[in-house]
């Protein structure tokens, strides 16, 4: 089983941070696992055209089949000017309907204020469910202040809830791989 965490920011560390302590976190749940960080900032992630993807340059190619290929998902963003990011959405828009069937699709945004706590659920969650991606109920906001000097999540409650969706992400994908 292949878990991939995609970072839907160019720019810090704190959401790649976010989504890397998730497939830690399911690692150590199954260590049998695959996990792989896809870090948008590493890519040159093209603008959707509306054309086929192999017509896109080879970073597109690759991070689109990185995600397609993936037995299950978790998707971070920070959160700016209360929406997700632009990177995460334009990739998002490469993803064909219903690429997402029988995937479980998680979630993890990181913001600077407690305000932007419920964004994902009004702006990602349709986006993965559209794609027919199965969400879990939980999803994970890190705080900027949940963050260290050495940029590391040292809040304790952060962290048990990184590992609840962890648990449930791998709960859920089991669960529909038995079918």
């Amino acid at each position: 089983m292949k878990l991939v965490g995609v970072s839907g920011s160019l720019i810090g560390s704190k959401t790649s941070k976010s989504v890397f302590e998730v497939l830690n976190a399911a690692k150590k749940i199954n260590p049998a696992i695959e996990t792989e960080l896809v870090d948008l900032k590493d890519y040159d992630v093209e603008f959707v055209r509306g054309i086929p993807l192999p017509s896109y340059n080879g970073d597109t190619v690759t991070v689109v089949n990185k995600i397609l290929t993936a037995d299950l998902l978790v998707f971070g963003t920070p959160i700016y000017q209360a929406s997700i990011s632009g990177a995460l959405k334009n990739l998002l828009d490469h993803i064909p309907t219903d690429s997402f069937t029988s995937k479980v699709t998680a979630i993890v945004s990181t913001g600077g204020s407690d305000k932007h706590f419920l964004v994902a659920e009004y702006h990602l969650k349709p986006i993965l469910t559209f794609l027919k991606g199965v969400v879990p109920n939980g999803s994970v906001f890190v705080h900027n202040a949940a963050f260290n000097e050495d940029n590391e999540i040292s809040d304790p409650d952060v962290l048990s809830r990184i590992l609840s969706l962890s648990e449930e992400m791998l709960f859920m994908q089991k669960s529909i791989s038995s079918r």
